[in-house]
């Protein structure tokens, strides 16, 4: 027969169990938050690489790790450790990255790899098809399967860049078809600033605390795929770079706000008022979002001045 005291002793057993598995999960999500992937590492600086074979990596490897590291696709998990529950915050910052990923591999098929009457690639054909599939179906097909059939026709991409005969179509390295590039990033991180900044629901409803760590995690995917995407066009443009100084500063400044963007992480995100004592944390991270997103306003301008 249960006790008062054996009842007040279970409760406190599951508010630790609960808080632990909040802090493991915090720090759990620190860690992947930081993909393990390096650039340099893979083309080292001063050799040789085909272009295009950089940007269709990174991507590749930023889908990988969603895939592959931590707890994998959370989006589609069922309830009790999907996106409403324990895991909502992984599972709704993989949201936004699909989100982004696949705005990036459209931009990367039909302009940056693509000139006017030219065929497109046909595995960044596949590829575009893949990322496109509901994140949040649990089969017929799985998320995981597509994405992992996306990943593999990127890195197929890659390897026909360097075949002989090539068999992969070159990024064009054209200062006009990245300015597309820029214009699909700055409208994603419209949508990270209008859920960060956002007061109301469509309905004219509050938005509640609950929401906002939705909300804030969502535009983080955003930034998450643009900051490591961004070392990926530094690499890529690096000739163009070196001869604009100012644009180049513009790419820093820009991975400098992107940086905190993609790797905020409070153990709880709060909804302070701004007046009050304690963080609104949507507010501290659309400061990035909209630093970065005005950064990639003046990239466009300057990019639409090139020559090039």
């Amino acid at each position: 027969m249960l006790t008062r005291r054996n009842l007040i002793v279970a409760a406190i057993a599951i508010c630790v169990l609960w808080f632990a598995a909040i802090v493991a999960l915090h720090f759990g999500q620190i860690r992947h938050d930081k993909l393990p992937y390096e650039i340099n590492a893979e083309y080292p600086p001063g050799k040789p690489f085909k272009p295009g074979a950089i940007f269709a990596s990174t991507l590749a490897a930023i889908v990988d790790h969603e895939l592959h590291s931590g707890f994998g696709w959370r989006p589609n998990d069922l309830f009790f450790w999907g996106p409403r529950l324990m895991a909502d915050n992984n599972a709704n910052r993989q949201i936004g990255i699909i989100m982004a990923v696949r705005e990036t591999t459209r931009v990367f098929k039909d302009n940056l790899t693509k000139v006017s009457s030219n065929q497109y690639d046909p595995n960044l054909v596949i590829a575009d098809t893949d990322f496109r599939n509901d994140a949040t179906r649990w089969a017929l097909p799985s998320p995981e399967r597509k994405y992992e059939d996306g990943v593999k026709h990127l890195r197929m991409y890659v390897a026909g860049l360097y075949a002989t005969p090539e068999t992969s179509r070159e990024l064009n390295q054209r200062a006009v078809e990245l300015v597309r590039l820029f214009q699909v990033w700055t409208d994603l991180l419209g949508d990270g600033h209008a859920m960060l900044y956002k007061m109301t629901q469509d309905d004219g409803s509050p938005v509640h605390t609950w929401d906002c760590d939705d909300y804030f995690y969502h535009a983080q995917g955003y930034a998450h795929v643009m900051y490591y995407m961004m070392f990926a066009l530094q690499r890529e443009y690096a000739v163009t770079l070196a001869g604009d100084p100012v644009l180049k500063k513009l790419f820093d400044d820009t991975i400098d706000a992107l940086g905190p963007a993609a790797k905020m992480k409070p153990i709880v995100i709060l909804n302070g008022s701004p007046t009050g004592i304690f963080a609104n944390h949507r507010r501290n991270l659309d400061a990035y979002i909209s630093e970065a997103r005005q950064k990639m306003y003046s990239i466009r301008e300057e990019l639409e001045r090139s020559p090039l």
